[in-house]
């Protein structure tokens, strides 16, 4: 899946609800927290971290690029 964005980046938990994986900010902080996220194939706690174009997001088995 393919997300795109209009400005230089995007906090993770934003990605994850844009990408309609999480129901709300604070499940998307729960999942992040919980280590269930990679973000270019490694594990990130930081639901702030700011993903650009170029990165690839794993959660339950689905990978969204941000583009």
């Amino acid at each position: 899946m393919e997300i795109t964005i209009k400005d230089e980046f995007i906090k993770l938990g934003q990605l994850l609800k844009l990408a309609d994986l999480v129901d709300s900010g604070a499940h998307a902080k729960e999942v992040i927290t919980e280590g269930l996220v990679k973000v270019n194939g490694e594990t990130d706690l930081r639901r702030g971290r700011k993903c650009v174009r170029g990165d690839k997001v794993e959660f339950q088995g689905k990978v969204i690029e941000v583009v």
